[in-house]
């Protein structure tokens, strides 16, 4: 089940992106010729009015084929055709078009991260504070989450205590626990493993009833405080409608300079390149976080949205910038660029998003394979 979960979920993000190219492209008056999800050859088809609507056998993607997208083409069209074909649009059109696909990933990714962190959905929060540890999405609480083995917290402290007060104060935050705990000093110099001289004493919510607890803190070097060798539980920030909308805008700001980064080091990095996925990788990614929880499932959704979207926009044809980047210079230019011109300058780009898919691709079928 989990598995047709994931299935559907792409393919509906593969559908909204040409969905959004396919409405724009009929709202201005260009006639579309076909809305394909996925690549030939042709599975199933039917025709509707002057469109095809089409399912293929390569999962891949999908299209949308607008009449006269190759601006050769445009003396062999009939006339009256001709009017509605792309390349006879003014630029302005072409490129509201073509930014209407990313445009409704973004929107997507958006709506998916401002929900979670709306909802407060603990799973999904601690996923996007992975995704962008500067935006704090989740906060601890007063609760002992795990207690580590062989900490002085080990004897004392149990999974599920709740701490009330420390050292005869109110415990307010676990900041301010924290504090209390490293405010204990050793009896001589503060050295790695030092315990304190004065243990912290500790009131905790246990099973309903109430316990108080004496544990002598242990020096970290390696945290530079005082610790007592336990883990606080968290919980997911609540956000309003404003606050959760500006943390989503945030997240989706750092995932894509990430990308952008990620990116570009793939081609430096022998490393980084053993992390890039193709679609098939992609695909197991995104059945993991639906077994692992909505919240998880659906910040994961929001990302590979996102991810499309900063894609999508590489100024390289056929990706949708290159269209953007060609209908910029023909309005600067003042006149049509001839295709040969265009797929030149875009060759390079689109050799090294190749070399990306295939190296994905390698990384995952070796992984599969074991």
């Amino acid at each position: 089940m989990s598995w047709l979960v994931t299935i559907l979920g792409i393919v509906l993000l593969i559908v909204l992106h040409e969905l959004g190219h396919f409405t724009v492209a009929k709202a201005v008056g260009m006639r579309v010729e076909r809305f394909s999800l996925f690549f030939p050859p042709k599975l199933v088809s039917v025709r509707r009015g002057e469109t095809e609507y089409m399912i293929g056998a390569i999962p891949a993607g999908g299209y949308v084929k607008i009449t006269g997208m190759n601006p050769e083409e445009l003396g062999e069209l009939d006339p009256a055709v001709t009017r509605r074909a792309y390349y006879a649009q003014a630029p302005w059109k072409r490129i509201v078009v073509i930014l209407a696909g990313p445009a409704v990933n973004l929107l997507i990714a958006f709506a998916l991260f401002w929900g979670v962190l709306l909802a407060g959905d603990l799973n999904g929060a601690e996923t996007l504070a992975n995704l962008r540890p500067s935006t704090q999405t989740v906060v601890a609480t007063n609760t002992v989450h795990a207690v580590q083995r062989g900490e002085p917290a080990a004897a004392a402290l149990r999974s599920g205590d709740r701490i009330v007060a420390i050292d005869g104060q109110t415990a307010r935050s676990a900041e301010a626990i924290r504090d209390a705990i490293a405010s204990h000093r050793c009896f001589g110099p503060q050295i790695d493993g030092c315990r304190a001289a004065t243990p912290v004493s500790l009131a905790v919510q246990r099973s309903g009833r109430e316990a108080r607890l004496e544990i002598r803190p242990r020096y970290s070097k390696a945290l530079g405080r005082m610790e007592l060798g336990f883990e606080f539980g968290l919980q997911a920030k609540r956000f309003g409608a404003l606050s959760a909308a500006g943390a989503a805008l945030g997240e989706m700001w750092g995932v894509t300079a990430q990308t952008l980064t990620s990116l570009g080091h793939a081609f430096t990095s022998e490393r980084v390149r053993h992390e890039v996925h193709s679609i098939v990788g992609i695909t197991e990614i995104a059945h993991e976080s639906v077994a692992a929880g909505a919240g998880y499932a659906l910040v994961v959704l929001g990302f590979i949205s996102l991810v499309l979207a900063v894609i999508n926009l590489f100024p390289f044809l056929p990706l949708d910038g290159g269209h953007v980047l060609w209908s910029l210079a023909e309005k600067v230019r003042g006149q049509r660029i001839s295709l040969a011109s265009m797929y030149r300058f875009s060759s390079v780009g689109i050799i090294l998003l190749l070399f990306l898919v295939l190296n994905g691709l390698s990384n995952d079928i070796s992984r599969l394979a074991g």
